[in-house]
């Protein structure tokens, strides 16, 4: 499977990461990486950026060697109506701008309510890519995500974290199935994400490599290969 992007990734300033940006980089251009962004943690996660240094991104390249380099943020979705912790403000100045629901942010309710959250986030006109919606503390209705995705024109991540087997979060591999296969179904892409909170870890998607190639889930709908899908979906300032 050809693999050149990876667009969720953290360093040491969201708070629970260890590696520092040129860290970052340079293992992510060692793995043959041509697009890797850094999205860090929006201001609700404990420990994560303040909304000044998002505003910041402009003073930083936008390359490393041969490597496209893209800032942006990984919001929390912090209610059932989809409400995120940065404002339209500094979203628009991003490079590519993830969502997604964690435990510290989010309280889970009912599959319908966690779905109407996803959704409700979808909305938001800057919302590229929906991460890790593979939780099962957050149970949702996966049919009516992915249908939800191509209505708003917004990338599903396969985060390869979440297979691995030291994840801490919920059935993820039974859920990507169910995802996947209605992604099959309605034609939604996917991007694969190492999510990577260390440099050893940039760029790496093994695990989500893995499962796609034995669901035998289509190559043509797997953004990480496709320089053309990436520009009608990630909208690079």
């Amino acid at each position: 499977m050809i693999d050149y992007m990876d667009l969720h990734s953290h360093t040491m300033a969201s708070g629970h990461a260890y590696s520092t940006r040129n860290e970052m980089l340079e293992a992510a251009y060692q793995k043959g990486m041509k697009f890797f962004a850094i999205t860090e943690h929006a201001p609700a996660m404990p420990g994560s950026c303040h909304k000044t240094y998002f505003m910041n991104y402009r003073i930083l390249p936008r390359t490393y060697k041969e490597m496209t380099v893209l800032y942006g943020a990984e919001l929390n979705i912090m209610d059932y109506q989809g409400t995120v912790d940065l404002p339209e403000s500094i979203l628009k100045e991003m490079d590519v701008v993830l969502a997604s629901i964690h435990s510290p942010c989010f309280t889970s309710g009912t599959a319908k309510e966690n779905t109407a959250a996803y959704l409700k986030a979808m909305t938001n006109p800057y919302v590229d890519i929906i991460a890790h919606p593979d939780d099962s503390r957050f149970p949702i209705d996966y049919e009516t995500l992915v249908k939800a995705a191509r209505e708003y024109h917004v990338l599903l991540e396969v985060n390869n974290s979440s297979l691995s087997p030291q994840s801490y979060r919920k059935s993820a591999r039974e859920n990507y199935q169910k995802l996947l296969e209605y992604c099959v179904k309605y034609q939604v892409p996917v991007v694969m994400d190492s999510d990577a909170h260390v440099d050893f870890m940039a760029g790496e998607h093994t695990f989500a490599i893995q499962l796609l190639e034995r669901l035998g889930f289509p190559e043509e709908l797997v953004l990480n290969g496709n320089s053309e899908m990436f520009c009608e979906y990630i909208n690079l300032k």
